[in-house]
């Protein structure tokens, strides 16, 4: 079935748990009449793809007992994916042949240290090509079950120019989903056919999202509700993806290092997102390559950052003087055509007069003016911001330095609010509703043209943007 084929299966909510669950199914028995029988998939959290290079991706998954997620009856809780010991591998290849996949992973047995999840690193595959996969399984006693497909597509080589789409979502809840198969925003992004996709934070709610997160495996659990949910499974086993972290999918509203939440402490949610999140044991802040024209950069905001209710001052900190000086460093080398900073916190805003957790506030105002001051004086308006973090979605441009930035909005209508309304000085968009953006790369003649769109739950959009160059 075609990605558009099935986002509009989902959209007409034909896309049920059993639906989902035989789709995935690869292989097959007989019982006890000798008819085929499907061998059921113990991955109900489906796979993740992450971290995608030109010759080299992450893939995540994670071993369960059951093929299913719990549906909300007896001791388990709604959502529940329990784990499962046993032995995990990958195989992969360019053709959409499962049977003769030209490479394979050693099987890695999983258990309870790593609540069963394995990252497979793979290597040496080749730049702008569509890979697909099956990740296979078996019980601790050795008996196989279905395999798991997806796919996944490589960037191109930094040397060639590439015409791509990429989109960007943040702030998904789970009790406002809007819909019992997971956020409408799945298949809208899928039916755009995306070469990837970032995942900027508050990816869960530990402290929102009852039952609030008072442990680790509380924690665990809200992770397991939110991506077994179908939509999100069917999304993530097709595209590639670069996952941010922020306060609410590490510990706690504008949490930082040292704060805990009951027994369960920062430093824990730290590693659960280390497991969740395909980015195996690679730092928090990154920066990726996508062809000629394009160069993404993934900053942490809480790893590093100055407990917020300190007085402001120049060595108050969001990103850290390693993080800062890794940033300049990689800008400054990079020969993109456009360079884009994806953070899970606003640049330019404005937020809410009460807030003072991000670089548009005044409790971070010396070093977001440092920042702000030094995109301009060294990347100038090649440059540009896409943010998360706030339930609202804009298009502002910083007065005294011009930056660009595009808040992405919440992943739902029911999750939107908290503006503190348009500001003329700053916004050529605003909007108080839930949706994506979508960004856009393709050269025309002898131009090169960057588009940026925000667009409603269901994929409309909403809001436009591009600007071009000329190719020399």
């Amino acid at each position: 079935m075609k990605p558009t084929e099935q986002s509009s299966a989902i959209n007409r909510r034909t896309f049920t748990r059993a639906t989902a669950a035989m789709a995935l199914t690869s292989m097959f028995s007989e019982n006890v009449n000798g008819q085929p029988e499907a061998i059921p998939v113990h991955q109900a959290t489906g796979t993740r793809v992450g971290e995608v290079t030109d010759h080299s991706a992450i893939v995540w998954t994670r071993l369960t007992a059951a093929s299913m997620r719990v549906e909300g009856s007896g001791k388990q809780e709604e959502g529940a994916c329990p784990g499962a010991s046993g032995r995990v591998r990958v195989r992969y290849g360019i053709k959409d042949e499962f049977g003769s996949a030209s490479e394979s992973t050693d099987w890695v047995e999983v258990g309870t240290a790593t609540d069963f999840i394995h990252q497979f690193v793979l290597q040496g595959l080749q730049p702008d090509t569509r890979y697909y996969y099956l990740v296979d399984s078996m019980d601790a006693d050795g008996k196989h079950h279905g395999s798991f497909a997806g796919s996944f597509l490589t960037a191109p080589a930094a040397a060639r120019p590439g015409n791509l789409r990429f989109c960007v979502m943040t702030c998904q809840g789970y009790h406002d989903r809007g819909d019992q198969n997971g956020h409408r925003i799945y298949p809208s992004m899928l039916a755009l056919h995306p070469s990837f996709a970032c995942l900027t934070g508050d990816l869960v709610y530990y402290d929102n999202d009852k039952p609030r997160a008072t442990s680790a495996d509380i924690a665990r659990y809200h992770w397991q509700r939110m991506f077994s949910l179908p939509r999100l499974i069917e999304f993530n086993r097709q595209v590639g993806t670069y996952w941010l972290k922020d306060d609410h999918d590490t510990l706690n509203d504008d949490s930082w290092p040292g704060r805990s939440m009951g027994s369960f402490t920062f430093a824990e949610g730290q590693k659960i997102f280390r497991q969740q999140a395909p980015m195996a044991d690679g730092r928090s802040y990154r920066t990726f390559r996508w062809g000629r024209d394009l160069q993404i950069w993934l900053t942490d905001g809480r790893d590093f950052r100055s407990p917020n209710n300190t007085a402001d001052g120049p060595e108050k900190t969001i990103w850290g003087k390693e993080q800062k000086a890794w940033f300049k460093r990689t800008t400054m080398e990079s020969d993109a055509t456009w360079k884009i900073l994806i953070s899970p916190t606003p640049m330019v805003g404005p937020d809410r007069p009460g807030k003072n957790d991000n670089h548009s506030n005044g409790g971070f105002k010396s070093e977001g003016d440092e920042l702000r001051e030094w995109f301009r004086k060294n990347l100038g308006t090649d440059f540009f911001v896409i943010c998360g973090d706030r339930h609202w979605q804009y298009h502002s441009v910083h007065p005294e330095t011009g930056l660009h930035e595009f808040s992405v909005g919440p992943a739902s209508d029911e999750h939107a609010g908290g503006s503190p309304g348009v500001n003329p000085a700053y916004h050529r968009f605003h909007r108080v509703k839930g949706g994506f953006l979508s960004t856009t790369l393709k050269r025309v003649g002898d131009k090169r043209i960057i588009t940026f769109q925000h667009h409603d739950i269901d994929g409309k959009v909403v809001h436009e943007w591009s600007t071009e160059r000329n190719i020399s």
